[in-house]
Protein backbone atom coordinates (compact mmCIF):
# COMPACT_ATOMS: atom_id res chain seq x y z
CA UNK A 1 0.00 0.00 0.00
CA UNK A 2 1.36 3.11 -0.91
CA UNK A 3 2.16 6.36 1.39
CA UNK A 4 -1.17 7.96 2.84
CA UNK A 5 -1.29 11.74 3.15
CA UNK A 6 -1.73 13.24 6.27
CA UNK A 7 -4.69 14.88 5.05
CA UNK A 8 -6.02 11.19 4.03
CA UNK A 9 -5.23 10.39 7.56
CA UNK A 10 -7.25 12.58 9.48
CA UNK A 11 -10.13 11.85 7.03
CA UNK A 12 -9.95 8.63 7.78
CA UNK A 13 -9.97 9.11 11.80
CA UNK A 14 -13.00 11.47 11.51
CA UNK A 15 -14.79 8.68 9.12
CA UNK A 16 -13.77 5.78 11.88
CA UNK A 17 -15.08 8.10 14.70
CA UNK A 18 -18.63 8.64 12.72
CA UNK A 19 -19.03 4.17 11.65
CA UNK A 20 -18.27 3.24 15.33
CA UNK A 21 -20.48 5.92 16.97
CA UNK A 22 -23.19 4.74 14.43
CA UNK A 23 -22.56 1.21 15.68
CA UNK A 24 -22.92 1.59 19.23
CA UNK A 25 -25.63 3.00 18.94
CA UNK A 26 -26.88 0.30 17.09
CA UNK A 27 -25.41 -1.71 19.65
CA UNK A 28 -22.77 -4.03 17.54
CA UNK A 29 -20.41 -6.05 18.74
CA UNK A 30 -16.56 -4.96 18.35
CA UNK A 31 -15.58 -7.63 15.73
CA UNK A 32 -18.35 -6.37 13.84
CA UNK A 33 -17.43 -2.36 13.82
CA UNK A 34 -13.86 -3.81 13.25
CA UNK A 35 -15.16 -5.46 9.89
CA UNK A 36 -17.51 -2.28 8.83
CA UNK A 37 -14.49 -0.20 9.19
CA UNK A 38 -12.35 -2.03 7.41
CA UNK A 39 -14.76 -2.24 4.83
CA UNK A 40 -15.32 1.50 4.57
CA UNK A 41 -11.68 1.96 4.85
CA UNK A 42 -9.32 -0.31 3.45
CA UNK A 43 -6.27 1.57 4.29
CA UNK A 44 -7.02 0.49 7.75
CA UNK A 45 -4.54 -2.40 9.39
CA UNK A 46 -6.72 -4.60 11.38
CA UNK A 47 -4.54 -3.51 14.51
CA UNK A 48 -5.44 -0.10 14.05
CA UNK A 49 -9.27 -0.63 12.65
CA UNK A 50 -9.58 -2.76 16.54
CA UNK A 51 -8.05 0.16 18.39
CA UNK A 52 -10.87 2.73 16.78
CA UNK A 53 -13.50 0.48 17.11
CA UNK A 54 -13.23 -0.01 21.06
CA UNK A 55 -13.11 4.27 20.78
CA UNK A 56 -9.02 4.30 21.95
CA UNK A 57 -6.77 6.69 21.17
CA UNK A 58 -3.09 5.16 20.84
CA UNK A 59 -2.06 6.87 24.56
CA UNK A 60 -5.15 4.94 25.84
CA UNK A 61 -4.17 1.30 24.36
CA UNK A 62 -1.17 1.85 25.70
CA UNK A 63 -2.22 2.23 29.34
CA UNK A 64 -4.63 -0.36 28.86
CA UNK A 65 -1.54 -2.69 27.42
CA UNK A 66 0.44 -1.90 30.63
CA UNK A 67 -2.25 -2.55 32.28
CA UNK A 68 -2.07 -6.16 31.30
CA UNK A 69 1.45 -6.25 32.30
CA UNK A 70 0.07 -5.03 36.15
CA UNK A 71 -2.72 -7.39 36.34
CA UNK A 72 0.53 -10.28 35.89
CA UNK A 73 2.23 -8.69 38.69
CA UNK A 74 5.12 -7.69 35.77
CA UNK A 75 6.52 -3.90 35.15
CA UNK A 76 5.22 -2.78 32.25
CA UNK A 77 7.90 -1.78 29.37
CA UNK A 78 8.12 1.71 27.86
CA UNK A 79 5.59 1.15 25.06
CA UNK A 80 4.94 4.28 23.30
CA UNK A 81 2.02 6.01 21.36
CA UNK A 82 4.86 6.49 18.51
CA UNK A 83 5.53 2.49 18.68
CA UNK A 84 1.74 1.45 18.74
CA UNK A 85 1.62 3.66 15.73
CA UNK A 86 4.64 2.37 14.15
CA UNK A 87 2.93 -1.59 14.24
CA UNK A 88 -0.30 -0.14 13.27
CA UNK A 89 0.96 1.29 10.07
CA UNK A 90 3.31 -2.15 9.43
CA UNK A 91 6.51 -0.66 9.30
CA UNK A 92 7.29 -2.58 12.41
CA UNK A 93 6.16 -5.84 13.97
CA UNK A 94 5.64 -6.51 18.00
CA UNK A 95 7.43 -9.04 19.67
CA UNK A 96 5.57 -12.36 21.15
CA UNK A 97 5.05 -11.07 24.56
CA UNK A 98 3.46 -7.40 23.35
CA UNK A 99 1.15 -8.86 20.70
CA UNK A 100 -0.19 -11.36 23.74
CA UNK A 101 -0.39 -8.48 25.85
CA UNK A 102 -2.63 -6.14 22.65
CA UNK A 103 -4.38 -9.00 22.02
CA UNK A 104 -5.63 -8.91 26.03
CA UNK A 105 -6.09 -5.49 26.10
CA UNK A 106 -8.44 -5.67 22.90
CA UNK A 107 -10.19 -8.99 23.64
CA UNK A 108 -9.36 -10.34 20.61
CA UNK A 109 -7.34 -12.66 18.82
CA UNK A 110 -4.21 -12.72 17.31
CA UNK A 111 -5.01 -13.36 13.95
CA UNK A 112 -8.03 -11.13 14.10
CA UNK A 113 -5.06 -8.30 14.79
CA UNK A 114 -2.91 -9.68 11.97
CA UNK A 115 -0.62 -10.40 14.72
CA UNK A 116 -0.21 -14.50 14.40
CA UNK A 117 2.56 -15.64 13.60
CA UNK A 118 3.25 -17.08 9.94
CA UNK A 119 4.63 -20.06 8.67
CA UNK A 120 7.54 -19.62 6.08
CA UNK A 121 8.22 -23.57 5.05
CA UNK A 122 7.21 -25.75 2.47
CA UNK A 123 6.33 -23.84 -0.86
CA UNK A 124 2.65 -22.01 -0.68
CA UNK A 125 1.68 -19.23 -2.19
CA UNK A 126 -2.73 -18.17 -2.25
CA UNK A 127 -5.18 -16.56 -0.50
CA UNK A 128 -3.41 -15.91 2.66
CA UNK A 129 -0.51 -17.11 4.35
CA UNK A 130 -1.12 -19.79 6.80
CA UNK A 131 -0.66 -18.51 10.37
CA UNK A 132 0.43 -19.85 13.42
CA UNK A 133 -1.21 -18.61 16.24
CA UNK A 134 1.52 -18.11 19.40
CA UNK A 135 -0.45 -19.24 22.63
CA UNK A 136 -2.29 -17.30 24.73
CA UNK A 137 -1.81 -17.91 28.45
CA UNK A 138 -4.25 -21.10 29.23
CA UNK A 139 -5.01 -21.57 25.81
CA UNK A 140 -3.75 -24.27 23.76
CA UNK A 141 -4.00 -25.18 20.19
CA UNK A 142 -6.17 -27.05 18.27
CA UNK A 143 -5.05 -30.44 17.50
CA UNK A 144 -6.10 -30.28 13.50
CA UNK A 145 -4.87 -26.65 13.51
CA UNK A 146 -1.05 -27.78 15.03
CA UNK A 147 -1.54 -30.75 12.60
CA UNK A 148 -1.70 -28.25 9.50
CA UNK A 149 2.49 -27.78 9.30
CA UNK A 150 3.03 -30.70 10.82
CA UNK A 151 2.09 -33.31 7.90
CA UNK A 152 3.57 -31.38 5.51
CA UNK A 153 6.52 -30.90 7.48
CA UNK A 154 6.93 -34.85 7.35
CA UNK A 155 6.14 -34.73 4.12
CA UNK A 156 9.01 -32.87 3.19
CA UNK A 157 11.84 -34.54 5.29
CA UNK A 158 10.52 -37.83 3.48
CA UNK A 159 11.59 -35.84 0.50
CA UNK A 160 14.71 -34.98 1.80
CA UNK A 161 15.37 -38.66 2.24
CA UNK A 162 14.26 -39.52 -0.87
CA UNK A 163 13.55 -36.64 -3.64
CA UNK A 164 12.52 -39.31 -6.26
CA UNK A 165 9.75 -40.19 -4.07
CA UNK A 166 9.19 -43.55 -2.86
CA UNK A 167 6.89 -45.91 -0.66
CA UNK A 168 7.29 -44.03 2.16
CA UNK A 169 6.71 -40.45 0.63
CA UNK A 170 3.09 -41.91 -1.45
CA UNK A 171 2.04 -43.13 1.97
CA UNK A 172 2.80 -40.03 3.80
CA UNK A 173 1.15 -38.00 0.81
CA UNK A 174 -2.01 -40.13 1.43
CA UNK A 175 -1.91 -39.68 5.04
CA UNK A 176 -1.95 -35.60 3.96
CA UNK A 177 -5.00 -36.41 1.94
CA UNK A 178 -6.92 -37.82 4.50
CA UNK A 179 -5.81 -35.79 7.16
CA UNK A 180 -6.93 -32.77 4.65
CA UNK A 181 -10.16 -34.38 3.67
CA UNK A 182 -10.98 -35.80 7.63
CA UNK A 183 -10.30 -31.61 9.01
CA UNK A 184 -11.99 -30.20 5.55
CA UNK A 185 -14.55 -28.25 7.80
CA UNK A 186 -12.35 -27.47 10.87
CA UNK A 187 -10.33 -24.63 8.64
CA UNK A 188 -10.65 -21.63 7.28
CA UNK A 189 -11.16 -22.27 3.48
CA UNK A 190 -8.03 -19.75 2.84
CA UNK A 191 -6.06 -21.30 5.64
CA UNK A 192 -5.98 -24.83 3.86
CA UNK A 193 -6.20 -24.03 0.56
CA UNK A 194 -2.66 -22.54 1.36
CA UNK A 195 -1.36 -26.08 3.37
CA UNK A 196 -2.98 -28.10 0.73
CA UNK A 197 -1.28 -25.86 -2.11
CA UNK A 198 2.11 -26.16 -0.57
CA UNK A 199 2.17 -29.93 0.28
CA UNK A 200 1.00 -30.45 -3.43
CA UNK A 201 4.09 -28.57 -4.63
CA UNK A 202 6.29 -30.25 -2.77
CA UNK A 203 5.19 -33.48 -4.90
CA UNK A 204 6.21 -31.75 -8.36
CA UNK A 205 9.87 -32.72 -8.55
CA UNK A 206 9.06 -36.29 -7.42
CA UNK A 207 6.20 -36.59 -10.27
CA UNK A 208 8.47 -35.74 -12.92
CA UNK A 209 11.60 -37.93 -12.66
CA UNK A 210 9.27 -40.53 -9.92
CA UNK A 211 11.34 -43.42 -8.70
CA UNK A 212 9.85 -46.21 -10.13
CA UNK A 213 6.31 -46.28 -12.20
CA UNK A 214 4.57 -47.58 -9.48
CA UNK A 215 5.92 -44.50 -7.47
CA UNK A 216 5.12 -42.89 -9.87
CA UNK A 217 0.85 -43.59 -10.02
CA UNK A 218 0.71 -43.53 -6.59
CA UNK A 219 2.37 -39.85 -6.83
CA UNK A 220 0.16 -38.93 -9.67
CA UNK A 221 -3.26 -40.05 -7.57
CA UNK A 222 -2.84 -38.28 -4.76
CA UNK A 223 -1.89 -34.96 -6.52
CA UNK A 224 -4.79 -35.84 -8.22
CA UNK A 225 -6.92 -35.91 -4.69
CA UNK A 226 -4.62 -33.01 -3.10
CA UNK A 227 -5.75 -30.89 -7.17
CA UNK A 228 -9.89 -32.03 -6.25
CA UNK A 229 -9.30 -30.45 -2.47
CA UNK A 230 -8.21 -27.42 -4.18
CA UNK A 231 -10.87 -27.22 -6.70
CA UNK A 232 -13.86 -27.81 -4.06
CA UNK A 233 -11.72 -24.79 -1.35
CA UNK A 234 -11.09 -21.86 -4.26
CA UNK A 235 -15.31 -22.79 -5.32
CA UNK A 236 -15.84 -22.16 -1.48
CA UNK A 237 -13.57 -18.97 -1.73
CA UNK A 238 -15.68 -17.49 -5.26
CA UNK A 239 -12.88 -18.63 -6.99
CA UNK A 240 -14.93 -20.14 -10.16
CA UNK A 241 -12.28 -20.28 -12.61
CA UNK A 242 -9.26 -21.52 -9.90
CA UNK A 243 -11.68 -24.06 -9.26
CA UNK A 244 -12.50 -25.29 -12.86
CA UNK A 245 -8.81 -25.70 -13.26
CA UNK A 246 -7.79 -27.25 -9.90
CA UNK A 247 -10.87 -30.09 -10.57
CA UNK A 248 -9.45 -30.53 -14.72
CA UNK A 249 -5.85 -31.69 -13.26
CA UNK A 250 -7.84 -33.60 -10.58
CA UNK A 251 -10.28 -35.54 -13.03
CA UNK A 252 -7.46 -36.00 -15.86
CA UNK A 253 -4.90 -37.44 -12.82
CA UNK A 254 -7.84 -40.06 -11.84
CA UNK A 255 -8.53 -41.41 -15.67
CA UNK A 256 -4.87 -41.61 -16.24
CA UNK A 257 -4.58 -43.67 -12.24
CA UNK A 258 -7.36 -45.72 -13.23
CA UNK A 259 -9.09 -44.02 -10.08
CA UNK A 260 -12.86 -43.76 -10.81
CA UNK A 261 -13.64 -42.59 -7.81
CA UNK A 262 -11.28 -39.36 -7.89
CA UNK A 263 -12.71 -38.80 -11.53
CA UNK A 264 -15.99 -39.60 -10.53
CA UNK A 265 -15.83 -36.96 -7.30
CA UNK A 266 -14.15 -34.27 -9.45
CA UNK A 267 -16.28 -34.08 -12.17
CA UNK A 268 -19.94 -34.22 -9.25
CA UNK A 269 -17.27 -31.51 -7.73
CA UNK A 270 -17.14 -29.37 -11.43
CA UNK A 271 -21.18 -29.79 -11.85
CA UNK A 272 -21.40 -27.72 -8.53
CA UNK A 273 -19.32 -25.47 -9.84
CA UNK A 274 -21.08 -24.72 -12.89
CA UNK A 275 -24.15 -24.47 -11.03
CA UNK A 276 -22.93 -21.40 -8.90
CA UNK A 277 -21.44 -20.28 -12.43
CA UNK A 278 -25.30 -20.22 -13.89
CA UNK A 279 -24.36 -22.76 -16.52
CA UNK A 280 -27.21 -25.28 -15.72
CA UNK A 281 -26.13 -27.62 -19.30
CA UNK A 282 -22.65 -28.06 -17.98
CA UNK A 283 -23.52 -28.71 -14.59
CA UNK A 284 -25.79 -31.64 -15.63
CA UNK A 285 -23.50 -32.91 -18.30
CA UNK A 286 -20.48 -32.88 -15.83
CA UNK A 287 -22.89 -34.94 -13.45
CA UNK A 288 -24.02 -37.22 -16.20
CA UNK A 289 -20.39 -37.89 -16.71
CA UNK A 290 -19.66 -38.13 -13.24
CA UNK A 291 -22.21 -41.07 -12.26
CA UNK A 292 -20.38 -43.28 -15.26
CA UNK A 293 -17.35 -43.06 -12.84
CA UNK A 294 -19.25 -43.80 -9.94
CA UNK A 295 -17.47 -46.47 -7.82
CA UNK A 296 -20.04 -48.26 -5.01
CA UNK A 297 -23.30 -47.07 -3.63
CA UNK A 298 -21.88 -44.17 -1.54
CA UNK A 299 -20.05 -42.62 -3.99
CA UNK A 300 -23.42 -42.96 -6.32
CA UNK A 301 -25.15 -42.08 -3.93
CA UNK A 302 -22.97 -38.63 -3.49
CA UNK A 303 -23.16 -37.64 -7.33
CA UNK A 304 -27.01 -38.02 -7.52
CA UNK A 305 -27.84 -36.08 -4.54
CA UNK A 306 -24.85 -33.42 -4.79
CA UNK A 307 -24.50 -33.20 -8.50
CA UNK A 308 -27.63 -34.60 -10.87
CA UNK A 309 -30.45 -33.67 -8.07
CA UNK A 310 -29.89 -29.59 -7.66
CA UNK A 311 -29.52 -29.23 -11.52
CA UNK A 312 -32.74 -31.15 -12.21
CA UNK A 313 -34.35 -28.66 -10.00
CA UNK A 314 -33.11 -25.53 -11.02
CA UNK A 315 -33.99 -26.50 -14.54
CA UNK A 316 -37.53 -27.38 -12.76
CA UNK A 317 -37.31 -31.08 -13.88
CA UNK A 318 -39.58 -32.43 -11.20
CA UNK A 319 -40.26 -35.67 -11.97
CA UNK A 320 -36.40 -36.35 -12.40
CA UNK A 321 -35.84 -34.80 -10.29
CA UNK A 322 -37.99 -36.98 -7.60
CA UNK A 323 -36.21 -39.97 -9.53
CA UNK A 324 -32.93 -38.74 -8.53
CA UNK A 325 -33.51 -38.51 -4.95
CA UNK A 326 -35.37 -42.10 -4.77
CA UNK A 327 -31.82 -43.58 -6.08
CA UNK A 328 -29.86 -41.29 -3.92
CA UNK A 329 -31.60 -42.65 -1.06
CA UNK A 330 -31.72 -46.28 -2.02
CA UNK A 331 -27.93 -46.15 -3.32
CA UNK A 332 -27.20 -44.41 0.60
CA UNK A 333 -29.14 -47.36 2.22
CA UNK A 334 -27.29 -50.13 0.12
CA UNK A 335 -23.95 -48.64 1.24
CA UNK A 336 -22.39 -50.62 4.56
CA UNK A 337 -21.65 -48.04 6.47
CA UNK A 338 -24.24 -46.07 5.50
CA UNK A 339 -22.09 -43.07 5.20
CA UNK A 340 -18.49 -41.55 5.48
CA UNK A 341 -16.81 -38.84 7.21
CA UNK A 342 -14.89 -35.96 5.69
CA UNK A 343 -14.61 -33.91 2.32
CA UNK A 344 -14.82 -36.75 0.15
CA UNK A 345 -17.56 -38.56 2.10
CA UNK A 346 -21.18 -38.42 1.85
CA UNK A 347 -23.87 -39.53 4.47
CA UNK A 348 -27.76 -38.35 5.42
CA UNK A 349 -27.60 -34.65 6.48
CA UNK A 350 -25.84 -34.37 3.51
CA UNK A 351 -28.56 -35.73 2.02
CA UNK A 352 -30.84 -33.94 3.62
CA UNK A 353 -29.72 -30.74 2.76
CA UNK A 354 -29.38 -31.56 -1.03
CA UNK A 355 -33.04 -32.78 -1.06
CA UNK A 356 -34.02 -29.26 0.82
CA UNK A 357 -32.64 -27.18 -1.37
CA UNK A 358 -33.64 -28.78 -4.58
CA UNK A 359 -37.61 -28.79 -3.13
CA UNK A 360 -37.27 -24.69 -2.54
CA UNK A 361 -35.74 -24.39 -5.62
CA UNK A 362 -38.66 -26.55 -7.16
CA UNK A 363 -41.01 -23.98 -5.21
CA UNK A 364 -42.26 -26.67 -2.35
CA UNK A 365 -41.01 -24.48 1.16
CA UNK A 366 -42.95 -26.81 3.34
CA UNK A 367 -41.65 -29.87 2.48
CA UNK A 368 -38.16 -28.86 1.44
CA UNK A 369 -38.12 -26.97 5.70
CA UNK A 370 -38.51 -30.23 6.99
CA UNK A 371 -35.58 -31.31 5.22
CA UNK A 372 -33.42 -28.62 6.14
CA UNK A 373 -34.84 -29.14 10.02
CA UNK A 374 -33.81 -32.45 9.72
CA UNK A 375 -30.24 -31.97 8.36
CA UNK A 376 -29.17 -29.19 10.37
CA UNK A 377 -30.63 -30.99 13.64
CA UNK A 378 -27.83 -33.82 13.35
CA UNK A 379 -25.24 -31.76 12.41
CA UNK A 380 -22.85 -30.63 14.49
CA UNK A 381 -23.47 -26.64 15.61
CA UNK A 382 -21.57 -23.99 13.89
CA UNK A 383 -20.35 -26.15 11.56
CA UNK A 384 -20.46 -25.14 8.14
CA UNK A 385 -23.08 -28.15 7.07
CA UNK A 386 -25.37 -26.73 9.96
CA UNK A 387 -24.85 -23.46 8.96
CA UNK A 388 -26.03 -24.82 5.40
CA UNK A 389 -28.87 -26.22 6.18
CA UNK A 390 -29.67 -23.34 8.58
CA UNK A 391 -29.71 -21.06 5.61
CA UNK A 392 -31.93 -22.99 3.74
CA UNK A 393 -34.63 -23.37 6.58
CA UNK A 394 -34.26 -19.73 6.30
CA UNK A 395 -34.61 -19.18 3.12
CA UNK A 396 -38.29 -21.49 3.34
CA UNK A 397 -39.70 -19.17 5.83
CA UNK A 398 -38.85 -16.20 3.55
CA UNK A 399 -42.22 -15.87 2.59
CA UNK A 400 -44.73 -16.22 5.59
CA UNK A 401 -41.93 -15.84 8.13
CA UNK A 402 -39.61 -12.75 7.17
CA UNK A 403 -38.85 -11.85 10.61
CA UNK A 404 -38.03 -15.47 11.87
CA UNK A 405 -36.08 -15.95 8.56
CA UNK A 406 -33.82 -12.66 9.15
CA UNK A 407 -33.07 -14.03 12.94
CA UNK A 408 -31.97 -17.83 11.62
CA UNK A 409 -29.68 -16.08 9.17
CA UNK A 410 -27.88 -13.64 11.85
CA UNK A 411 -27.62 -16.42 14.22
CA UNK A 412 -25.45 -18.00 11.63
CA UNK A 413 -23.35 -15.03 11.16
CA UNK A 414 -22.77 -14.49 14.84
CA UNK A 415 -21.60 -17.90 15.44
CA UNK A 416 -19.68 -18.54 12.35
CA UNK A 417 -16.50 -16.43 12.04
CA UNK A 418 -16.53 -14.32 8.07
CA UNK A 419 -13.50 -16.05 7.13
CA UNK A 420 -15.30 -19.20 7.52
CA UNK A 421 -18.66 -18.56 5.57
CA UNK A 422 -18.46 -20.61 2.23
CA UNK A 423 -19.28 -18.80 -0.70
CA UNK A 424 -21.89 -21.22 -0.76
CA UNK A 425 -23.15 -19.72 2.86
CA UNK A 426 -22.91 -16.19 1.30
CA UNK A 427 -24.82 -17.46 -1.76
CA UNK A 428 -27.35 -18.61 0.78
CA UNK A 429 -27.32 -15.26 2.80
CA UNK A 430 -27.10 -12.95 -0.53
CA UNK A 431 -30.40 -15.18 -2.03
CA UNK A 432 -32.12 -14.06 1.61
CA UNK A 433 -31.79 -10.97 1.44
CA UNK A 434 -33.24 -10.62 -1.74
CA UNK A 435 -35.85 -12.59 -0.92
CA UNK A 436 -36.81 -10.06 2.06
CA UNK A 437 -36.60 -7.22 0.20
CA UNK A 438 -39.61 -4.74 0.58
CA UNK A 439 -39.85 -6.52 4.86
CA UNK A 440 -39.17 -3.31 6.63
CA UNK A 441 -38.61 -4.87 10.16
CA UNK A 442 -35.45 -4.56 12.41
CA UNK A 443 -34.14 -7.67 11.80
CA UNK A 444 -34.65 -8.29 8.20
CA UNK A 445 -32.25 -4.50 7.95
CA UNK A 446 -29.73 -5.33 10.55
CA UNK A 447 -29.15 -8.90 8.01
CA UNK A 448 -28.96 -7.13 4.94
CA UNK A 449 -26.60 -4.54 6.46
CA UNK A 450 -24.47 -7.57 7.96
CA UNK A 451 -24.52 -9.33 4.45
CA UNK A 452 -23.98 -6.21 2.71
CA UNK A 453 -20.80 -4.98 4.66
CA UNK A 454 -19.59 -8.58 4.68
CA UNK A 455 -15.46 -8.93 3.77
CA UNK A 456 -15.38 -10.65 0.41
CA UNK A 457 -13.66 -14.65 0.49
CA UNK A 458 -10.42 -12.81 -1.26
CA UNK A 459 -10.10 -9.24 -1.18
CA UNK A 460 -8.62 -7.24 -3.66
CA UNK A 461 -4.82 -8.30 -2.83
CA UNK A 462 -6.00 -11.72 -2.80
CA UNK A 463 -6.16 -12.59 1.27
CA UNK A 464 -8.75 -14.42 2.52
CA UNK A 465 -11.18 -12.51 4.80
CA UNK A 466 -10.23 -12.37 8.50
CA UNK A 467 -12.65 -13.01 11.34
Amino acid sequence: MGQITRARRAEIQSQAVRIRMQAQRASHATERVVTELRTALPELTALEAWRLALGWSRAQAVDQVAKEYVADGLHPPGLSPAQLCRWEHGSERPGREYATMLARAYGAQLGQLGLARHCTCGRGGGYGRHEIQPLLPGVELMTTASGLPAIRHSLCLALLADPYGGPTVVELAEAAVEHYALNYSKHPPAVLFDEVHAARGMLVDALATPADPAVGVGLRRTAGWMSALLGNLAHHLGDHTGARAHLSVAASFGEHTGDARLTGWALGAHSMVARARGNLTAALGHAEAGLQHAAGPLARAQLLAWAMLPTLAQLGRATEAEQALAEATTALEADPAGGAPGRFGFDAAELALHEAEALLALGWPGRAAARAEASAGVCVPDTPGWAAATLVLAQTEATGQPGDAAARALSVLERVPADRLRSTARARLTALSTALEGTDTGSVRDLQERVRTLPPPIDVHGRGATA
